[in-house]
């Protein structure tokens, strides 16, 4: 049995398997403190300095502030009750159940203000030479999931905004931002079969349009999208940075699509990123040119006030977009890996992201799906205006969740993917009836 005098010795061992050291000092006096005295194992430590942890990332009461007073339900902590684990054991169970209710209620943003956004680097821009072209199957798609079979292409990798919940901090790490210097070349170069229809998308490994035309990467994709009409090219972004398209020829096959959130989630979660109006006001701008946009609302998230504040988008949507103008509108919500859950926890980043209720879904871990149908059918409900002429699907969800949400699903992957294409050319072949080739 380990003794009292041996502990200490312990101690030093096991706090550096666990995040101890990225708490506030306090937090690290008590839980010290608390180990001395319940003699926690490794196992215990880590579960508990994660979940001190958690509390500092949320901005909710410390910890050390939620510990049971006096001992375990009123009574002084002893040798026997360590001894035999039930004190600790009890311990635990009123902690997690605490942890579990901050989770479970709806995140309080207003007691995070712009103190709380990270400091981020200016990214570092590099041209690279890459062996070949970065083209390929979305790197999120699933069999477990519905899937729209989109195929990505890498024309930039990094993202230089800083979104709390983004699975590209997983796998892009430093501050570097590389383009290819060959990239104009090989996209050049590739064949397509003439007779297929394809849905590209270049927003995955980074922001489609927040670099503009750096390194000629927007001419470059405007000219495959000439050559290739058979092509539907999606350039997705969270930025305002329309300068190069306003003052250029945008292909008619060329989508631009806006990701959207209430402002409140832009200030706390998406650092970096233009406001809702900025987002609203460049893909207005691009729509009076001619140009085919679109939305995704994704991630929507769960807080208090989301049913307002996302109703207000949505009117707003239609109150200055034609349906005629627009190709689709995504939905999702929060989905990660372990491995991205990871990278956010690592970060000494003010944010609640993780502050929710989480199920495995598809083999991720993302909202019970009680949330999500809630989520899911105010937004489309208040687009109700839009149901006929426009595109609405869910991106990277279970299948079982369209026929509650939209009253229909598609037999396959493959038949969502060619409803999808079918509905983006008729935006694209209408837009050119009207407006002409831009």
């Amino acid at each position: 049995m380990t003794t009292r005098i041996d502990y200490p010795q312990k101690f030093e061992r096991i706090v550096a398997q666990t995040q101890f050291g990225l708490l506030p000092t306090a937090e690290q006096a008590f839980l010290k403190q608390k180990a001395y005295e319940f003699r926690f194992t490794q196992q215990e430590l880590r579960l508990l300095s994660e979940m001190a942890l958690e509390r500092v990332r949320w901005k909710e009461s410390p910890l050390s502030g939620q510990w049971p007073v006096g001992g375990i339900n009123g009574a002084a902590v002893n040798d026997a009750a360590v001894n035999d684990g039930a004190a600790k054991k009890r311990a635990f169970a009123l902690l997690r159940e605490k942890q579990d209710a901050l989770r479970s209620q709806e995140n309080d943003y207003r007691n995070l203000s712009p103190r709380d956004k990270p400091r981020t680097q200016k990214p570092l821009l590099k041209t690279v030479a890459r062996p070949k072209l970065g083209l390929g199957r979305c790197p999120v798609a699933s069999e477990r999931t519905r899937c729209c079979n989109l195929m990505t292409l890498d024309a930039v990798k990094k993202c230089g905004f800083d979104c709390s919940y983004c699975s590209i901090q997983s796998f892009y790490h430093g501050n570097q931002v590389q383009f290819d210097s060959g990239f104009a070349d090989k996209l050049s170069r590739l064949k397509l079969d003439p007779d297929k229809t394809y849905h590209i998308g270049t927003g995955q490994s980074s922001d489609s349009l927040m670099w503009g035309n750096h390194q000629g990467v927007l001419q470059a994709l405007c000219d495959f999208a000439d050559r290739h009409p058979n092509v539907i090219l999606e350039l997705k972004t969270k930025s305002r940075n329309i300068g190069w398209l306003l003052k250029n020829r945008v292909p008619r096959n060329v989508v631009c699509t806006w990701s959207l959130n209430p402002q409140t989630i832009i200030d706390c979660e998406e650092h970096l990123s233009a406001s809702l109006s900025q987002r609203l006001d460049s893909a207005k701008a691009l729509a009076d040119k001619g140009c085919v946009v679109g939305f995704h609302f994704h991630p929507i998230i769960h807080y208090r006030g989301w049913e307002t504040d996302y109703r207000a988008i949505c009117q707003n949507l239609m109150a200055q977009f034609d349906a005629s103008q627009v190709a689709m509108v995504s939905m999702g919500t929060l989905t990660f890996t372990k491995s991205v859950m990871k990278t956010i926890r690592q970060r000494a980043l003010t944010s609640k992201i993780l502050q929710m209720p989480m199920t495995q879904s598809a083999g991720k871990f993302s909202y019970p799906t009680d949330i999500k149908l809630k989520l899911f059918r105010q937004v489309y409900g208040a687009l109700g205006d839009w149901h006929d002429p426009v595109f609405f699907y869910l991106c990277m969800e279970p299948q079982a969740l369209w026929e509650p949400v939209f009253g229909f699903d598609y037999a396959d992957n493959d038949a969502f993917e060619a409803a999808m294409k079918n509905a983006y050319f008729a935006k694209i072949i209408n837009i050119r009836a009207n407006t002409g080739h831009l």
